[in-house]
């Protein structure tokens, strides 16, 4: 009895096992059928698509369509259309950027060693044949470039970016290429961009001082410097006065006499500071003196100084002068001081070793 029991319950897994198996069979015969009949109908659709642009291939908004059509497409796929595309509409903008933004975004986030950079540059180059009076394409491939850290041939490409657009256009290419050399990082190379820059927009010239204050290239920037204050139509990009300027050409010029005193007559640019700014006499007239501080002519600061303390109406610019000067001597003193306690010094030890040669004879 107990078999009879056993025996229908082995035939039900069984019949359940195999209907499961079934099932599944038919699922997936069922969902190879409907890929198949999705590629068929895909197939079908791209026929209608080729047989449209067959008939007329220098029709954009059939080639359009058709990528629109594979926008789920393999990379592979859309770039081969591309292709044929641009066979037919070499000039077509449109095309040529949608390729282009297409194969730079495959490579987001890639190595710069990746070899489809180069197929990437390559295709750049081919789309500027045609549409190198586009400013975007130029614009484009040279921060392209510049990820690459490629910098004769990003150099290069800006200057043919200059060369082969309008003047009107200019400003926007001249934006990034300044950007690009300023993080570049060779000197050289900066100030020789900025200077042709210069020959564009001269009321940049500001922003050249800057650059080549930082850089350490202190006397060409006074030289620099020195052309805004004495152009009369200049007008500072900052919002800063004459006023401001030429301070900062003589604040530049006494605090670095050895860098800038073989191109400026500092001198004469300061004295003619004194004759335009009568509210700073005082300042200057001390900056005057710390330039021949610097460059170690003393008695020439202190000719400067008694000059400035003779000349000056104010008590306000006689008390900046006289403070000036009082610091200067004490600081003369105490360096003499300092200078014969060394001398002392340098004297004992030359007696004590004179002691010690005689007692060992």
């Amino acid at each position: 009895a107990s078999r009879s029991e056993e025996q229908p319950s082995l035939e039900s897994v069984g019949l359940c096992t195999r209907g499961g198996r079934a099932a599944a069979a038919a699922a997936a015969a069922m969902s190879s059928v409907t890929e198949d009949v999705r590629n068929v109908l895909a197939n079908e659709e791209s026929l209608r698509y080729e047989e449209e642009i067959s008939r007329n291939p220098y029709l954009l908004d059939s080639w359009l369509k058709y990528l629109e059509f594979k926008k789920d497409g393999k990379p592979s796929e859309r770039h081969f259309i591309h292709e044929r595309a641009l066979k037919c509409l070499p000039r077509s903008y449109k095309l040529w950027r949608q390729y282009l933004q297409e194969r730079g975004a495959q490579l987001a986030g890639k190595s710069i060693a990746d070899k489809r950079y180069r197929i990437l540059v390559n295709t750049y180059e081919r789309a500027l044949v045609h549409l190198h009076k586009m400013p975007r394409i130029w614009l484009d491939y040279c921060a392209v470039l510049a990820k690459l850290k490629r910098g004769t041939l990003t150099r290069r490409t800006f200057d043919r970016a200059l060369q082969a657009l309008p003047i009107t256009q200019h400003d926007r290419v001249w934006n990034l290429y300044l950007e690009w050399v300023r993080d570049f990082g060779v000197k050289d190379t900066a100030i020789r961009v900025y200077r042709r820059y210069l020959q564009y927009d001269p009321q940049h010239r500001e922003e050249f001082v800057d650059y080549l204050e930082s850089a350490g290239s202190v006397e060409e920037a006074a030289q620099q410097l020195a052309v805004c204050v004495n152009d009369d139509d200049f007008v500072s990009p900052g919002g800063h006065s004459k006023h401001q300027l030429w301070m900062r050409l003589c604040d530049m010029c006494a605090k670095h006499p050895k860098e800038v005193s073989g191109s400026l007559k500092v001198d004469a640019i300061i004295r003619s500071g004194l004759a335009r700014f009568t509210d700073e006499v005082g300042r200057l007239w001390c900056k005057l003196a710390d330039y021949y501080i610097r460059m170690g002519q003393f008695e020439r600061a202190r000719d400067i100084y008694e000059e400035g303390i003779n000349s000056v109406t104010t008590v306000r610019d006689f008390t900046a002068i006289f403070d000036a000067y009082a610091q200067f001597e004490e600081s003369v003193i105490s360096a003499k001081m300092q200078q014969e306690e060394e001398d002392d010094d340098e004297e004992e030890d030359e007696e004590e070793e004179d002691m010690d040669v005689e007692g060992n004879d």
